[in-house]
C-alpha cells in the first residue's frame, strides 16, 4: 500500500473526545489502550490534506470565508463521479456539521409537540434533535430476525399516517447496525412518507463507505420524490475530518432551503474546513480506495476471530460504514453487566448498544477504523474477559 495505515497516533493529549471520555469511564485503564467507540478514525490523515492545508496557510487569509463557486463544483463533481447524483450548486448549503444541521432542520420544519420518526436502534442525536426541538419521538423499529435488520414497513404505514407526524430522520448507510438499503426499501419509504405529508431528513453522512458487494444508492436516486427529500453529507467520516466541522446539506426545495437558512442564521464552517473538503474530493481518492480496503479487512479479521473464538457474539453484516455492531445477548447480562465487563475487566470501549435505544441492549458497535494490530488486542482482550 502507498499511504500507511498501520502507524498508531496517540491521540491521549490531543483533546480527543473518545479518548478522554475513556480514562473517565476507567482511570486505571492501562497505557496503550485505544477506544473503538466515536465514529472517527484512528488512521493517520490523507498525507495530501496536511500538504494542501500548509500550502493554502500560505497564499490566504483566514478572515470570514464562505464557499466559492470552485468549492461548490467540486462538490457537485464528487456527487456525480460517486453516486451518479446530479445536485445543483445553489441546493448546497454549507454546515458546521450534520448533527447541528438536523436541530435546526427539526426547528424549521416542525412545531413543538409534532412527532418525528426514528428507525432504532439508531444514531442516537437523531433522539436528541427532536426532544431538543419539543417534538415527539416516534419510533419505527428495525425488525431484527435471523441475524440481519429490514423496515418495518407496515408500521411506518401506520406512523406515517398520523398527522401529527411531519418528519423522517432516516439513516442511510444505517449506523449502527451497518445496512446499506436496497433502491426498492429505499422507493417504498418514500412513496410512504410522500403520500402523507412526511419530509424525509436522510443522513447519508457514510455514504463513500460501502463494502464490497454492496452499493449506495442516494435517496433522491431511488424514485421521484418531488423535492421532498433533504439529504445531509460530509466529508468528515470518508476522509477523517470531523474536526473541520463542514458539512454540505442538500436541499433541493428553494422553500425549504430558505427557510432551514433563516431559522440556521449567520455562520458556516471555516476556510480550512472548507478547503481540507475541497482537496479531499479532488486529491484523495486513492487514500479512501486504500483505507475501504483495510477497513473491508478488518471486518474480515473481526469475523474470522468470533467466529473461531467467541462464537456466542454474533457480528451483523457490515454492508456500509465502518462500525461493525455485534449480538452480543447470548451471555444473559444486562446492558449495565455487559458494560462493566467491556470497560472494567476488558478495558475496551465500544459504544455500548443501548445508547441507540433500548433496541441496542446487549450490543456493542465496535470502530473498525484502527490498526489491524489494534483490533486483535482488543478482541483478545474481549475474549479473554467474556470467557472469565
Amino acid at each position: 500500500m502507498k499511504y500507511d495505515f498501520e502507524t498508531l497516533i496517540d491521540r491521549s493529549a490531543h483533546g480527543s473526545g473518545k479518548w478522554n471520555d475513556m480514562r473517565v469511564k476507567n482511570p486505571d485503564t492501562a497505557k496503550g489502550v485505544v477506544p473503538f467507540s466515536v465514529a472517527d478514525m484512528e488512521f493517520k490523515n490523507a498525507p495530501e490534506i496536511g500538504e494542501g492545508l500548509k500550502a493554502y496557510m500560505d497564499t490566504h487569509i483566514l478572515g470570514y470565508t464562505g464557499p466559492t463557486q470552485e468549492y461548490l463544483d467540486t462538490v457537485c463533481q464528487w456527487m456525480r463521479d460517486q453516486h451518479s447524483w446530479e445536485v445543483k450548486p445553489e441546493s448546497i448549503v454549507c454546515t458546521c456539521g450534520v448533527v447541528s444541521a438536523l436541530f435546526v432542520m427539526v426547528k424549521a420544519f416542525c412545531q413543538p409537540g409534532n412527532g418525528v420518526i426514528v428507525m432504532p436502534p439508531v444514531y442516537y442525536p437523531f433522539y436528541m434533535a427532536a426532544e431538543n426541538g419539543g417534538c415527539e419521538i416516534v419510533r419505527c423499529p428495525l425488525v431484527y430476525q435471523d441475524n440481519a435488520y429490514s423496515i418495518d414497513f407496515d408500521l411506518l404505514e401506520k406512523v406515517a399516517a398520523d398527522a401529527n407526524n411531519k418528519l423522517l430522520i432516516f439513516c442511510s448507510p444505517h449506523n449502527p447496525v451497518g445496512r446499506v438499503w436496497t433502491p426498492e426499501e429505499l422507493r417504498r419509504v418514500g412513496e410512504i412518507c410522500l403520500q402523507n405529508g412526511v419530509k424525509i431528513i436522510s443522513d447519508e453522512i457514510h455514504f463513500d463507505l460501502v463494502m464490497p458487494g454492496h452499493k449506495h444508492t442516494v435517496f433522491p436516486n431511488a424514485g421521484d420524490f418531488g423535492g421532498q427529500v433533504i439529504v445531509c453529507t460530509a466529508p468528515s467520516k470518508t476522509f477523517n475530518l470531523a474536526a473541520m466541522q463542514t458539512s454540505n446539506i442538500i436541499i433541493p426545495n428553494e422553500a425549504d432551503r430558505e427557510k432551514f437558512k433563516k431559522e440556521l442564521g449567520h455562520g458556516g464552517p471555516g476556510a480550512l474546513g472548507l478547503e481540507a473538503c475541497r482537496i479531499a474530493y479532488t486529491q484523495c481518492k486513492p487514500w479512501m480506495a486504500e483505507m475501504l480496503e483495510t477497513i473491508y479487512s478488518n471486518y474480515q479479521f473481526a469475523v474470522g476471530f468470533l467466529r473461531e473464538r467467541l462464537p456466542e457474539v454474533k457480528p451483523i453484516e457490515m454492508q456500509g460504514t465502518y462500525l461493525l455492531w455485534l449480538d452480543c445477548t447470548a451471555f444473559g447480562k444486562t446492558a449495565q453487566e455487559l458494560e462493566e465487563i467491556m470497560v472494567h475487566k476488558a478495558q475496551l470501549f465500544f459504544d455500548e448498544g443501548y445508547v441507540f435505544g433500548p433496541e441496542g441492549a446487549g450490543f456493542e458497535r465496535v470502530n473498525l477504523a484502527v490498526p489491524q494490530w489494534v483490533l486483535q488486542e482488543g478482541l483478545e482482550r474481549m475474549e479473554k474477559a467474556l470467557r472469565a
